[in-house]
C-alpha cells in the first residue's frame, strides 16, 4: 500500500473537522418537545399537543381554492426576489382594511415564513458585533439567529407586574450603557401573549428614534386578541420594521410565507441579500397567501375558539393549582408559574408528557435564567382536547 501524502496523513493524525462556532447556537426546545410527543404518538398513545405554537385547522378554503387554480394554469416557477406584485398588493390592502394605513407595496417584501424574515431583516440592519436588544422571556430564535449572524442579543428583563414587556426608559437605558443598534418586540407575544398598550408602543417607537437604533415590530399574532385590539408600530413610526406572516392568524404555519414593511431606504439591501440567499419565496405558497385574504370570516371562527379555550383554561387551570397566570391579550399562549412543583421545567414537562400524554413547553426555551419556574400551555387546539387536558393536569397535579 503507498503511503498517504504528508498532508493527508498529518490531517488524519490532528483533530477532526468540526462544525463552525457560530452553529453552536441552543436548540429550539419546542421542537425537541414535538419530536418526542411524535415518538409516543408512534406506539399508538393520544398526545394533546399544548407544546408547538401552531393552529389545528388548515389554511383557510379560499387558499386551497387558490392553489387549484394556480395547478391547473400556472408553471409555478421563480418568482422575483421581493415577492409577486399581486401579493404585495394584496398586503397593503390589508394595512388600510386593518389598521387605516397606506403602506406602498414598493416597501412591501415577501418572505420564507417569517423566519427568512429575521434572517434578512437581522442582516441589512444589523452589523457583526452589533447588540440588539429583546424582552425576556421572549422567542428563543431571536437570540439564536442574531448570535448565528455573529450578532449580540441583550436581554431586557421584564416581569408579570409589567405584563412581561419592557418600558421607554428600559430602551433609554440600553442604549445609553449597552450601546445596543436595534430592539426586537413581538405584541402580542410569544410565549406569554401580553400585548404593549398604545401608549408604551408609541413611547417605544419615540424612544428608539430618539436613541436612533432601529426597532423592529414581530406583529406575527395580530388578528389574536381578545379584548385589547392590536396596533402596528407603523403607526407610530415610518422607520419601523415590521414582520408578520401567514402562519398564526391565517393558520398557514407550514405553507411557509411571510413579509415584512421597511423604510424605502431597506428595499433595495433586503432585495440583494433576498436574491442570493433564496431566490424567491415558494410561489405556490404566495398563491395561497393571496386567496387567504377572501377567508376571513373562517380565520375569526378559528380565533373564537381559541377565545373559548382561553377562557376554559383560565377558568380550570388553578383548579389545578396553576393559579399564576397572567391573562394573556393574545396570542395562543398562556405562560404559567410551576414554581410550586417544580425549579426544573424540563423534568416537569418531560414527566407530563410521559405520565399524561401532555406536551408543553419548558421555560428555559424563552428565558434562560428564570424559564425553570415556567411551562407555556398552547391553546390552539380543540375546545374538547383543552378541556381534556385540563382534566387531566388537575389528576396529576394532585399527586404531586
Amino acid at each position: 500500500m503507498k503511503d498517504r501524502p504528508a498532508g493527508l496523513a498529518e490531517a488524519a493524525a490532528g483533530r477532526a473537522l468540526a462544525p463552525s462556532r457560530r452553529s453552536g447556537v441552543p436548540p429550539f426546545i419546542v421542537m425537541d418537545v414535538m419530536e418526542a410527543a411524535a415518538r409516543r404518538e408512534a406506539q399508538g398513545d393520544k398526545v394533546i399537543h399544548m407544546e408547538v405554537g401552531q393552529p389545528g385547522t388548515p389554511a383557510p378554503r379560499a387558499a386551497l381554492e387558490a392553489v387549484k387554480r394556480a395547478l391547473d394554469r400556472d408553471t409555478l416557477g421563480y418568482t422575483v426576489a421581493l415577492g409577486l406584485p399581486a401579493l404585495r398588493q394584496r398586503i397593503a390592502a390589508h394595512y388600510r382594511t386593518r389598521y387605516g394605513l397606506d403602506v406602498a407595496p414598493e416597501r412591501i417584501v415577501v418572505t420564507t415564513g417569517s423566519s427568512a424574515a429575521f434572517v434578512l431583516g437581522f442582516l441589512a440592519l444589523f452589523d457583526a458585533g452589533a447588540k440588539v436588544a429583546l424582552p425576556a422571556p421572549g422567542y428563543p430564535c431571536y437570540r439564536h439567529i442574531l448570535t448565528a449572524l455573529g450578532q449580540v442579543p441583550v436581554s431586557l428583563v421584564t416581569d408579570a407586574a409589567g405584563r412581561w414587556m419592557p418600558t421607554a426608559a428600559d430602551i433609554d437605558r440600553a442604549a445609553r450603557e449597552q450601546g445596543i443598534a436595534g430592539l426586537i418586540i413581538a405584541s402580542p407575544a410569544n410565549p406569554t401573549g401580553t400585548m404593549l398598550e398604545p401608549g408604551r408602543l408609541a413611547a417605544i417607537a419615540d424612544a428608539c428614534r430618539r436613541n436612533r437604533i432601529w426597532f423592529v415590530s414581530d406583529e406575527i399574532y395580530h388578528g389574536l386578541t381578545y379584548g385589547m385590539p392590536e396596533e402596528t408600530a407603523l403607526a407610530h413610526s415610518d422607520e419601523a420594521v415590521v414582520i408578520n406572516s401567514f402562519s398564526k392568524y391565517f393558520s398557514m404555519t407550514g405553507w411557509r410565507i411571510g413579509w415584512l414593511v421597511v423604510p424605502d431606504a431597506l428595499v433595495r439591501p433586503i432585495e440583494r441579500l433576498a436574491q442570493n440567499l433564496y431566490i424567491s419565496p415558494p410561489t405556490v405558497a404566495q398563491m395561497a397567501a393571496i386567496g387567504a385574504f377572501d377567508g376571513l370570516e373562517e380565520l375569526e371562527a378559528n380565533r373564537a375558539v381559541y377565545a373559548e379555550n382561553r377562557a376554559l383554561l383560565l377558568g380550570e387551570l388553578p383548579k389545578a393549582g396553576l393559579e399564576l397566570i397572567l391573562p394573556a391579550d393574545g396570542a395562543f399562549y398562556l405562560y404559567v408559574d410551576v414554581g410550586q412543583f417544580t425549579s426544573d421545567s424540563i423534568a416537569f414537562t418531560k414527566q407530563m408528557l410521559a405520565e399524561i400524554g401532555i406536551a408543553a413547553t419548558p421555560g428555559v426555551d424563552f428565558d434562560a435564567e428564570r424559564g425553570a419556574r415556567y411551562v407555556r400551555f398552547c391553546y390552539a387546539g380543540t375546545t374538547a382536547d383543552m378541556a381534556e387536558a385540563a382534566h387531566r393536569l388537575k389528576g396529576w397535579t394532585q399527586l404531586r
